[in-house]
């Protein structure tokens, strides 16, 4: 059964679950089992990519296999939205179409400074990873 939950992790989000686990891991978890349905755009997977090669210097094999993953669980959104609600840095920008252009209920993110403060956008929540932990179905492990 698919969940009809529908988010979008931030960059900062990913590669914390990637790299560190805690709790983006757990909702990184939730996705692949199917509790939540992710949502993610070219442009974020190519920021992901991005930082994970420039840096972080990750071999490029285990990159590639860490998209491909985010790939496979993610519901890829068409960008059409071209929003300007935060100054800097404009990538912000890109997190928010995706969830507008994709029917998020959430975002989640760890940005302290430009997309936490919002609370919300256009009717989708945007909460930190420990906020959304506390909202999924299942307890993790």
């Amino acid at each position: 059964m698919r969940s009809e939950v529908r988010v979008v992790l931030d960059t900062n989000v990913l590669i914390s679950a990637l790299l560190y686990g805690g709790l983006p891991e757990q909702i990184l978890l939730a996705g692949l089992r199917g509790e939540v349905q992710l949502l993610t755009s070219i442009l974020l997977v190519e920021e992901l990519e991005r930082v994970l090669v420039k840096k972080f210097r990750l071999d490029p094999r285990l990159v590639k296999d860490s998209i491909d993953l985010i790939g496979d669980m993610a519901e890829m959104v068409e960008g059409k939205s071209h929003l300007k609600v935060i100054q800097k840095p404009d990538g912000d920008n890109r997190v928010l179409e995706c969830a507008v252009d994709g029917r998020a209920d959430f975002v989640v993110t760890g940005d302290t400074k430009h997309l936490l403060p919002l609370t919300e956008y256009q009717g989708i929540r945007i909460l930190s990873p420990s906020e959304f932990v506390r909202l999924l179905p299942t307890t993790m492990p």
